[in-house]
């Protein structure tokens, strides 16, 4: 965003229930931020902003959508969109509203009071040395390449050694996993990330997120030889809510 003017159509936060009051002081994506509105109808509203001109994954951008997003949600259930949806024009927006006004509604129902929790589970590359030790067919491969060096036998080393840490790693984390899931409502399995064993998030309620949080670092603490748990939130409940009905025009990614 070089801030040199608007491009066309509405960017599109949210999705939440009509008569949400914005939050004070609230700005959109861009630079300057671009000046928020909410537009409904029925009993559902979204709140926009006109689109910035050449919209990128900028920093400051994905911080002041998903800051708006949170913001939102202390007052009460909210949709979110993914950064980069954005609509034609408000008359397309409104008319996709109202097509979507029944499923909208129960998604809304569903998520308020909560919040989501991110878990990745991912190998500890720290524990090679366990690795090795209670791996026979690690320690096989490890003791034929240094019979025979070269780069097949590295090569088949590293692989095992790879897998190995990968396994010990989701089976560590799936008994994370399986104490987490009774703190949540739902959980939701997320896409596969480069590097992780595992990819969950959880639907929590909101008065419960530091608990939830002080169970999993406590569950990562006792397992760290085995597993390295990342978790984030609370964040907005986006592995929770379908995209039927959302404007889609996916931004381009670059650094800011």
């Amino acid at each position: 965003m070089d801030g040199d003017g608007l491009g066309d159509g509405l960017y599109v936060y949210a999705v939440v229930s009509d008569g949400t009051a914005l939050p004070e002081g609230a700005g959109g994506v861009g630079d300057p931020p671009a000046a928020l509105r909410v537009i409904g109808t029925g009993k559902i509203a979204a709140v926009v902003s006109d689109a910035p001109a050449r919209l990128r994954a900028r920093r400051r951008d994905l911080l002041a959508h998903q800051d708006l997003l949170m913001d939102l949600a202390d007052s009460g259930p909210v949709l979110p969109m993914r950064f980069g949806m954005v609509a034609p024009d408000e008359d397309a927006l409104l008319a996709q509203l109202a097509l979507a006004e029944p499923s909208h509604l129960a998604t809304l129902k569903n998520l308020d009071g909560h919040v989501e929790v991110n878990v990745k589970a991912l190998p500890a590359q720290d524990s090679l040395a366990d690795v090795v030790a209670e791996d026979a067919a690690v320690r096989r491969l490890r003791d034929a390449a240094r019979r025979r060096p070269g780069y097949e036998a590295s090569v088949r080393l590293g692989e095992a050694v790879a897998s190995a840490l990968a396994r010990r790693a989701a089976e560590a984390g799936k008994a994370v996993l399986r104490e987490l899931a009774p703190l949540a409502r739902a959980v939701a399995a997320g896409p596969d990330v480069q590097g992780c064993a595992l990819n969950t998030s959880f639907l929590v309620p909101r008065g419960h997120s530091e608990r939830f949080r002080t169970t999993a670092e406590r569950l990562a603490g006792a397992r760290r030889s085995h597993v390295d748990i990342r978790i984030a939130g609370p964040l907005p409940c986006y592995s929770f809510v379908g995209d039927a009905g959302a404007p889609r025009r996916p931004a381009a990614m670059t650094e800011g």
